[in-house]
């Protein structure tokens, strides 16, 4: 029988003999990195540099929000708006940022456009290779394919695939994702999660329902 007692969100590495996958949490030091509990990466390389390989151009002070119950693939990364140039001038050299007398016109690289924060919701896979541009939201349960670049907002529990990333398909109708979205199984105690796992992973949106806590 296996024990009851839930997985340690805490831990670094989570599966035992398996080096190559981090819980997020516990590894992110960044303030402007937030990371919900049992968010993992994994990589063959060097998992535990997620904040310097994987989150680019992260200056500030737009954050990166992951919820939790998040699977990040190798190669996953976030592009934030630090990466952004001035594109309303002839061109888009970011000529302060060289030194000598050229940084006296760092007020030019001020106001950069932007959208804002990064955020994932809940529950959202991210394949091996995809690519988030600054300032998209992901929405809960979503499917992020291999290779994809994710240049717009996903909706909830949406797949898309492709670059620039396009949707292809909802994994539910509107009703039952308003359904699911109402039931946030993400946010059950973790003992509850734990005691209805398989209704979690195979059951159906009623099969949730019933599953769910009394409020």
């Amino acid at each position: 029988m296996t024990s009851p007692v839930p997985a340690d969100p805490t831990v670094l590495h989570p599966m035992p003999g398996q080096p190559r996958v981090v819980l997020l949490r516990p590894l992110v030091t960044s303030p402007l990195i937030e990371v919900g509990e049992y968010s993992y990466y994994d990589d063959p390389d060097d998992p535990t540099a997620f904040e310097t390989r994987n989150v680019l151009y992260h200056y500030g002070p737009e954050k990166l929000v992951i919820g939790k119950f998040c699977a990040l693939a190798t190669g996953v990364r976030f592009i934030m708006n630090g990466a952004n140039h001035r594109m309303d001038g002839p061109s888009t050299f970011p000529f302060p940022t060289m030194g000598g007398s050229w940084a006296d016109h760092f007020d030019l690289l001020a106001n950069l456009p932007g959208r804002g924060d990064t955020v994932v919701g809940n529950d959202v896979w991210l394949g091996n290779g995809a690519t988030v541009m600054p300032g998209v939201r992901i929405g809960h349960g979503a499917i992020i394919g291999a290779g994809a670049v994710v240049t717009s907002d996903v909706p909830d529990y949406g797949i898309v695939g492709g670059n620039p990333a396009r949707l292809i398909r909802t994994r539910h109708s509107a009703a039952e994702i308003a359904r699911l979205l109402a039931v946030a199984w993400w946010d059950w105690p973790a003992d509850h999660i734990t005691a209805h796992i398989r209704t979690i992973m195979s059951g159906t949106v009623a099969d949730l329902e019933a599953a769910a806590p009394a409020s």
